[in-house]
């Protein structure tokens, strides 16, 4: 996503950093939108999202692409937000015109949900075991028995949310997909 601030839309890059937040964790819209600082612990390399959608608190590891990302809109924050509005009130609470843009350089029509659809659909993608995804996306485990056996720890999501990450760093061209050697030619056995 090519999108940088400027004197018309001075949330771009904001909003840009929120939609990413999103895809890389599987956020809700309002809860990645209103996250405040309080709730982002980077020693710990966790965030918070409190008053969520079934009431429960729900912390998650950050991963390395994650973790340097609020890094630096930890650097350059004016106010409690994470995604704060660029005259300094609030938080981001209108998309809809970035994503428009985004929409029409990309091509690809798509919403908020679709990116923690997205999200949902790469972790399972990945074999992570359907506990883990519902633990990384916050959904309630109830009517699941097995569920309740289980030990609920940060840290035990920290490797599929790196999985993910590194999957979707992949398809996007930003790591490599692959360790490439080079293989000895003929003309080069030949020489030694």
């Amino acid at each position: 996503m090519n999108q940088k601030n400027d004197v018309a839309s001075q949330n771009r890059e904001t909003i840009r950093d929120y939609l990413l937040l999103v895809l890389f964790t599987g956020l809700r819209r309002e809860e990645a939108a209103r996250m405040t600082w309080n709730n982002v612990d980077l020693k710990a390399r966790t965030l918070k999202v409190t008053d969520t959608k079934n009431h429960q608190d729900h912390t998650l590891p950050l991963s390395d692409f994650l973790f340097d990302l609020l890094q630096q809109r930890k650097n350059n924050a004016i106010n409690e937000y994470v995604f704060q509005r660029a005259n300094g009130t609030g938080y981001i609470s209108e998309q809809r015109k970035q994503i428009i843009k985004i929409i029409k350089e990309s091509g690809i029509r798509f919403t908020i949900h679709d990116l923690r659809r997205t999200f949902v659909t790469i972790a399972e993608s990945l074999d992570i075991s359907a506990y883990a995804v519902k633990r990384l996306v916050n959904h309630k485990m109830s009517s699941d028995i097995t569920a309740g056996y289980i030990v609920t720890d940060v840290e035990r999501l920290r490797q599929p949310m790196q999985k993910i990450t590194d999957y979707m760093l992949k398809c996007a061209g930003y790591k490599p997909s692959a360790t490439i050697t080079e293989l000895p030619t003929k003309d080069s056995q030949s020489n030694s």
